[in-house]
């Protein structure tokens, strides 16, 4: 059988980014009936409905990954109580034109990192908002809101937290179960 392909995305371009190093962590952690290849947001222009026709490089090549994809792990900051401009945009850009969404009914899964103490609460619970919108089912336990992050990561960005770890596994767990069960005929071709 092969390995479930999990694309992790980060909704953050701080290159220092606790989230992206949240991802890292998760791709130590992968079971073994899946891997997980992340992408970066970083050459994806703003969202502008003029392009959707003609769809920039960047975007086509996000899609493309998308629909590969078997499900997604979501890594999000929190910016002013909600989910980061980057992620929103690539979110939209992921969903146009119309008729085109590549993330309808994709399995999908939500961690954060932050240095406060909720751990990018709010911002999951709007994206899990936004998610509706494709009919994505969402891995709903284990949450992992990684709070006060800088105690949990080295200077190197490594996950030394332990039970942090484990949360995280358990996450991937369960999302590689949701994708399981997910029937084959609902993959898009890539």
């Amino acid at each position: 059988m092969d390995k479930l392909e999990i694309l992790g995305i980060v909704g953050s371009l701080r290159k220092d980014s606790y989230n992206h190093a949240a991802l890292r962590a998760a791709q130590e952690s992968m079971p073994d009936a899946a891997v997980l290849n992340l992408i970066e947001l970083h050459d994806i222009p703003l969202f502008n409905q003029d392009h959707e026709k003609a769809l920039p490089d960047a975007v086509l090549e996000f899609k493309r990954r998308l629909r590969a994809a078997d499900a997604i792990l979501f890594a999000t900051p929190e910016y002013n109580y909600s989910v980061p401009g980057v992620l929103k945009n690539a979110i939209d850009w992921g969903s146009r034109p119309y008729g085109e969404n590549a993330w309808q009914g994709k399995p999908a899964a939500i961690m954060g990192a932050s240095i406060g103490r909720l751990g990018t609460a709010r911002a999951q619970y709007h994206l899990r908002q936004i998610l509706v919108a494709f009919n994505m089912p969402v891995v709903s336990q284990p949450e992992v809101m990684i709070g006060e992050a800088a105690q949990l990561f080295d200077s190197n960005g490594r996950l030394t937290d332990e039970p942090t770890r484990q949360r995280i596994r358990k996450l991937l767990d369960a999302l590689v179960q949701l994708a399981s069960i997910q029937p084959p005929g609902d993959k898009p071709a890539a």
